[in-house]
């Protein structure tokens, strides 16, 4: 069975001020994981580009990657580099 607390000692506990927390030292602090700040070879020297489109879209580029044997990513360099072409961009996608 629990113990109860005493409501005076609690409430003289709560009013105490905090102790003082020793700052920790360079050794003693956690390092970030360097898996956090790692890119991907694939994707070292690259820049994402995005958009908001209907879902609708997205499904339909999903599946036409999936039709062509291909990957989202593929159709999209295609697909940009389609649409420098036109505009007398070397395709550099």
């Amino acid at each position: 069975m629990v113990k109860k607390t005493n409501l005076a000692d609690s409430l003289k506990k709560a009013s105490e001020p905090p102790k003082p927390v020793k700052p920790k030292t360079t050794d003693e602090v956690e390092q970030p994981s360097s898996s956090k700040t790692e890119v991907p070879p694939s994707r070292a020297g690259k820049k994402a580009i995005a958009g908001h489109f209907d879902p609708a879209v997205s499904k339909q580029l999903r599946q036409l990657a999936l039709e062509e044997d291909s990957t989202v990513q593929a159709l999209l360099e295609e697909a940009l580099n389609d649409l420098f072409s036109k505009y007398g961009k070397p395709p550099i996608a």
